[in-house]
């Protein structure tokens, strides 16, 4: 069972790896793409937030439906989605098809991390519940890292080529998980907990706030909320502050999305094992605060190297913790909690990229002191709302008692 386990997940970061090496390529290029549109800052502003917008809504509801019809099929529906959507960018000669497409990709695309962090809490115990989420952050690091620079390899031939590409390679590996991967949630452990919605609903994100998993839902906001926050912005805050080019930012970013893959992939299951997701989580929180003062204080790119290096391994131990303490407080429904999950992830992304922004425009220091205020708060608020023995389940959600 543990050798079949093993195989699996293997076989699932395979499949995580290409679909974000594919992802990878395309984010970096969007911008550009978009420009030749003749498109504002403002629309390219709202094509992201569509995406992340679609992903707030649909993600609980194909984590749901794997819960009441298994992983294995929503799974390969977020695969699919991705590659008819990145044909469907490619392809497009009007700015409302791109709109239309990100629109789609947040739709159908939102099935695949909720899906697959949900087959993780299927196949793993308590024990290796981290390990297994920082093998997901392992994957997005790894595609992260190798993608954008193929992807900008690959648009010198065409802008359009890394959309085309990146279809190809989500289409393959649906072709591999649909051959391979087995299904992780048998047919008589799927609960109905999926039968009151039936779509979108804020209401019911409303009431999980107040459920079991609550708090938690708001530190998966403030993961992504601190990520978005400096993401939106570094590239005009090295450039305005230090003059650095996309050549130097571009090698930044690789060298950043290289230590998050290590990290989310070798430490955060050993760390978590140690001394248990909370006591991780709060490490993480006041480090991020940390790392987003120290960005400020840095004058040398080595300085910048290093200091964004300790923002991204803090922040990167955050996510996995955060997931694993979410699926371990869940004994039934995964799907529900990892879509929920991502959800209010999607929240971050939304509403990081507007405030940073927004933020910048006033002076180029402040996102990043709004940033370490906002994960300080978080971090005070851990120390009263997470006890070292939430670590492990406590008040288990089950099908008579759900997580909403």
């Amino acid at each position: 069972m543990i050798r079949t386990n093993r195989r699996s997940m293997g076989i699932l970061f395979i499949t995580l790896v290409v679909v974000m090496l594919g992802f990878g390529m395309i984010i970096p290029l969007i911008p550009f793409y978009i420009d030749s549109f003749g498109a504002s800052g403002s629309e390219l502003g709202l094509l992201m937030a569509t995406f992340a917008t679609m992903q707030f809504f649909f993600a609980p509801v194909w984590g749901q439906l794997s819960d009441r019809h298994g992983r294995k099929g929503i799974l390969m529906i977020g695969i699919l989605g991705n590659a008819i959507s990145q044909l469907f960018f490619g392809l497009s000669t009007e700015l409302w098809m791109l709109f239309a497409s990100r629109a789609l990709a947040g739709i159908l695309s939102a099935a695949t991390l909720p899906t697959a962090m949900a087959y993780i809490g299927d196949s793993t115990s308590d024990e290796d519940r981290g390990s297994g989420m920082g093998m997901i952050g392992a994957a997005m690091g790894v595609g992260m890292v190798l993608g954008p620079g193929l992807g900008g390899w690959l648009a010198g031939m065409s802008l359009s080529m890394p959309f085309f590409v990146a279809s190809a390679l989500s289409a393959l590996m649906l072709v591999f998980v649909l051959v391979l991967l087995p299904e992780s949630l048998p047919r008589d452990a799927r609960d109905q907990a999926g039968k009151g919605m039936h779509g979108p609903q804020l209401g019911e994100m409303w009431k999980a706030l107040f459920g079991p998993i609550g708090f938690l839902l708001i530190l998966a906001f403030l993961v992504s909320f601190g990520l978005a926050n400096f993401e939106a912005v570094f590239g005009l805050y090295a450039l305005e502050r230090y003059e650095y080019g996309p050549a130097r930012v571009g090698t930044i970013l690789t060298v950043i999305g290289l230590a998050s893959a290590l990290v989310q992939g070798g430490l955060t299951g050993p760390l978590t094992r140690r001394w248990g997701e909370v006591i991780v989580i709060r490490a993480s929180l006041l480090g991020s605060a940390i790392g987003f003062v120290l960005m400020l204080q840095a004058q040398t790119y080595v300085a910048v190297l290093v200091t964004v290096s300790f923002f991204i391994i803090s922040n990167a131990l955050l996510r996995p913790a955060v997931s694993s303490l979410i699926s371990r407080r869940t004994s039934g429904g995964q799907g529900v909690a990892m879509g929920l999950n991502n959800s209010f992830m999607s929240l971050g992304r939304m509403v990081g990229p507007a405030s940073a922004g927004f933020a910048f425009d006033l002076n180029l220091n402040y996102p990043y002191w709004s940033g370490s205020f906002i994960m300080l708060v978080g971090f005070c608020l851990s120390l009263g709302w997470l006890k070292p023995t939430d670590s492990v389940p406590e008040q288990p959600v089950s099908e008579t008692k759900p997580l909403l």
